[in-house]
């Protein structure tokens, strides 16, 4: 239940984020050009999306070498970065379960 809780209050202002265009406008562009340069600079692809509300859709984009970086795209098709970093750890999971907390894989 608290799992729940923090992913809810972690999303929370996302909602609100595209009635805000001041915010981050440096780092915020039209999604195919920064799909674009990650792929080029970073060589990073998309390996996850997810609806956030009406408004925006957030994606996970992942490099081989474990670089990785999150955007969320609103419904006028602009982008913007909201966090990125390294080593990321994708294998064993399985999309859309969450093993560690799952109904299903406690016996």
């Amino acid at each position: 239940m608290k799992r729940v809780a923090f992913a809810l209050a972690a999303l929370l202002p996302l909602t609100s984020f595209f009635a805000m265009p001041a915010l981050a406008d440096t780092a915020c562009g039209p999604r195919d050009e920064i799909v674009a340069k990650l792929a080029q600079e970073f060589k990073e692809s998309q390996q996850a999306v997810g609806l956030v509300n009406e408004n925006a859709v957030l994606e996970v984009f992942v490099s081989g070498n474990g670089t990785w970086t999150i955007i969320a795209t609103g419904t006028d098709g602009k982008s913007c970065l909201l966090s990125a970093g390294k080593d990321w750890q994708g294998q064993g999971f399985v999309k859309g379960l969450d093993t560690a907390w799952h109904p299903a894989t406690l016996q």
